[in-house]
């Protein structure tokens, strides 16, 4: 299992690094990634959440049956349709609220071997495919946030974590 980092720790602020070498410790990670998510009920997680600053993505979606390693991903489309939908992150548990984000994104990345793929994705897998990618970029959900959502947001998130610790 890896430690997730939480929010107020300037390393998910960070832009990652493309990966160029695939050789077994990128399929290591990935599957420690995934280990990690599973375990704290995630359904992605990003490189930068657990301390690498590499390009790398895990998501998992049970209800659709899709599970998938995303290395060196860009997102070379999106919808002008927007959606709004509820969001929380494993780096800053127990919050959440709705962010407004395009409804369809087309993708390119590799697998753990390098392997490139495409996929155009809707719904709730475009929604956390965006979620992951914005990790590697140093974005986290609170800042697609307007100013006084997202002071709420901290503000509980604070005061819970001021609680957790007493």
């Amino acid at each position: 299992m890896l430690d997730i980092i939480t929010l107020g720790d300037e390393f998910l602020r960070e832009k990652t690094d493309r990966i160029i070498d695939f050789g077994s410790e990128i399929a290591v990670l990935a599957d420690a990634m995934i280990d990690t998510m599973r375990s704290e009920r995630g359904l992605g997680l990003a490189g930068p959440q657990v301390g690498v600053l590499k390009r790398i993505f895990v998501l998992e979606l049970p209800e659709e049956g899709f599970s998938r390693v995303f290395i060196n991903p860009e997102i070379i489309e999106t919808s002008q349709e927007l959606s709004s939908y509820e969001e929380g992150c494993l780096s800053i548990p127990g919050m959440y609220s709705d962010v407004i984000r395009p409804a369809r994104v087309t993708v390119q990345a590799q697998d753990t071997k390098g392997k490139p793929f495409t996929i155009n994705a809707e719904g709730m897998l475009a929604r956390v495919i965006q979620h992951e990618n914005d990790h590697l970029h140093g974005v986290l959900f609170i800042d697609r946030l307007d100013e006084d959502r997202r002071e709420r947001v901290l503000k509980a998130y604070k005061k819970r974590e001021k609680r957790s610790k007493s």
